[in-house]
């Protein structure tokens, strides 16, 4: 990352940088479970791990829909989860607001996809002093994304990271450009790329986003062989219950064995 986070582990392994947990925080047990589960992972295979949890889900398809458990709540489960494992927790915010109240709890704020051009919420985010990852819009090219990088940075923080979700292909998939991932690195900012939410399929007739958890692998393969800096997964024990995105997410018992090839894929194109 462009900034050393203080409880950042195992930062001198030479291994990509891993972002995850659940998409959204349902209960205490439930992130603490799943954090210590990649936290031990992380500890065995010496990989840099921050802990990845929603406090709300403010994107949903549905009115209906799930969106948190309580935004005080869900950001005291975060900061309990950092602080018990001595690892550091990114969580998204939507509003200008948000900032403010989320950065207390959180040591990466992140901004979603759709919201990427909001310029006041972009400088709000620079002006909590937390590290600000930028999740690149599916409607923008990568090129584009410097002027989101530069909100932040003509606002006093050079602590910046983005992140590639897909891009929109027609009106219900998404498409992972991998020339995008060493463009925007060449803006000299650490560019992460979400396995899961690139295999999102969105605006399905049901109303509720689809997925094909079945390509995490092979998306994540690619990314590790264009030079990604961090990986985003979101992981959840079944995901057929999680609250939300529960289609694209995989499952933690999983996680290892992909670490474990991601790892050699990393050595190999060192």
């Amino acid at each position: 990352m462009s900034h050393q986070i203080y409880n950042l582990k195992h930062t001198g392994s030479g291994n990509f940088f891993l972002l995850a947990g659940p998409c959204v925080i349902e209960g205490e047990a439930m992130a603490m479970r799943i954090a210590e589960h990649i936290v031990k992972l992380s500890d065995q295979y010496q990989i840099p791990y921050v802990f990845k949890g929603s406090y709300r889900k403010a994107n949903r398809s549905r009115i209906d829909s799930f969106t948190g458990i309580g935004d005080e709540q869900a950001l005291t489960i975060l900061r309990k989860v950092g602080d018990t494992f001595g690892i550091p927790v990114v969580t998204d915010i939507h509003s200008a607001e948000e900032a403010v109240m989320a950065a207390p709890f959180a040591d990466i704020l992140q901004i979603p996809a759709f919201l990427c051009r909001q310029t006041d919420l972009l400088v709000a985010a620079a002006e909590t002093g937390r590290i600000i990852n930028i999740k690149k819009g599916q409607f923008l090219s990568p090129q584009a994304m410097k002027y989101a990088v530069d909100k932040v940075v003509e606002s006093g923080n050079e602590q910046v990271m983005l992140t590639e979700r897909g891009t929109t292909f027609g009106y219900q998939d998404l498409i992972v450009d991998y020339r995008g991932i060493p463009q925007m690195r060449s803006f000299g900012y650490p560019v992460v790329l979400d396995i899961t939410h690139s295999l999102q399929q969105p605006n399905q007739t049901g109303g509720v986003t689809g997925g094909l958890p079945g390509m995490i692998e092979t998306i994540a393969k690619a990314g590790i062989a264009v030079g990604v800096d961090g990986l985003f997964i979101e992981t959840h024990e079944d995901p057929s219950v999680a609250k939300s995105d529960g289609a694209n997410m995989l499952r933690l018992d999983l996680l290892e064995e992909l670490l474990v090839k991601l790892i050699r894929v990393r050595e190999a194109v060192r």
